[in-house]
Parts: structure tokens; C-alpha cells; sequence
């Protein structure tokens, strides 16, 4: 029987990550107790969490049959492109511009053809990502390149 090893590896995956994460927080932040939780205790109960819906995820795929993902090496490169160029961006463009050209360089093997699609999904992925992280979380990421 062919399995659904998609599912079987993503859940194992999160339940690895969810283990790890509770695993390296309880080593390294105290825990406190129930009256008074100390610092460790979020992180680890979180990971936890993560790895009992990875173990939900992968358990039951063990029994049902599932159909093998083609692999489309291009969008798996836009997709890390992306990251790069946010994560190298970030600093040198600021949020807007390295959010605006991460959506764009994400959206390039898009079956979907056209630009004027892609130019407001980058608006508007950017200005959620400037309410969420500037406004909402109030980190000091800066918003625009350093020589505007």
C-alpha cells in the first residue's frame, strides 16, 4: 500500500522541531512552577504543542494511501530566493522595499500570468507585514533604506 509520505515526513518534521524547541528551552530557561511560571515555560509548553499536532499530522497517515508530490524545483528556488532577499535586504532596504521584492520574486512561478496581480498582492502582503511587525509587535525594524 502506497503510503502518504507527505504527511508522515511533515508531521515527524514538526513533531522534531516542536521536541527540539521544548527540549533546548527547558535546558536552557527555568521553568518556575505552576504558581509562578518562570521565562522557560511558554517556549516549552509551545513546542510541546507543536510536537503533539505534528505527531496529529503523521499518526493517522500511517493508514491512508496518498498520491506522490511532483517536485517543481522552480518554485522551490523563487521561494528560497525570497527569503534571501528579504532576510539580506532587511537592513540595507528596509522593511517595505525587502518585503515588496520578496513577494515578487516569491510570486515569479506562479502559473497565474500578468504583473498587475503581483504588484498588489506585494502591497498588500507588505503593508500586513509592516501592521504586524512595526505596528503591532512595535519592533524597530527600519522601514525604509538607510540613504532615503
Amino acid at each position: 500500500m502506497q503510503r502518504d509520505w507527505t504527511d508522515i515526513f511533515g508531521g515527524l518534521a514538526l513533531a522534531l522541531i516542536g521536541a527540539g524547541a521544548a527540549g533546548w528551552a527547558s535546558l536552557h530557561y527555568d521553568l518556575g512552577s505552576l504558581r509562578q511560571m518562570g521565562p522557560g515555560a511558554f517556549p516549552v509548553g509551545l513546542g510541546l504543542l507543536l510536537a503533539v499536532i505534528g505527531l496529529i499530522v503523521a499518526v493517522p497517515a500511517l493508514r491512508r494511501a496518498g498520491e506522490a508530490v511532483p517536485v517543481e524545483p522552480w518554485s522551490a528556488l523563487a521561494v528560497l530566493a525570497s527569503i534571501l532577499v528579504f532576510g539580506f535586504g532587511l537592513r540595507s532596504l528596509g522593511l517595505v522595499i525587502a518585503a515588496y521584492l520578496g513577494v515578487l520574486v516569491a510570486s515569479l512561478p506562479a502559473p497565474r500570468r500578468g504583473v498587475t496581480w503581483r504588484l498588489m498582492l506585494a502591497g498588500v502582503v507588505t503593508l500586513l507585514t509592516v501592521l504586524v511587525f512595526r505596528t503591532g509587535l512595535q519592533m524597530s525594524l527600519p522601514l525604509w533604506p538607510v540613504w532615503i
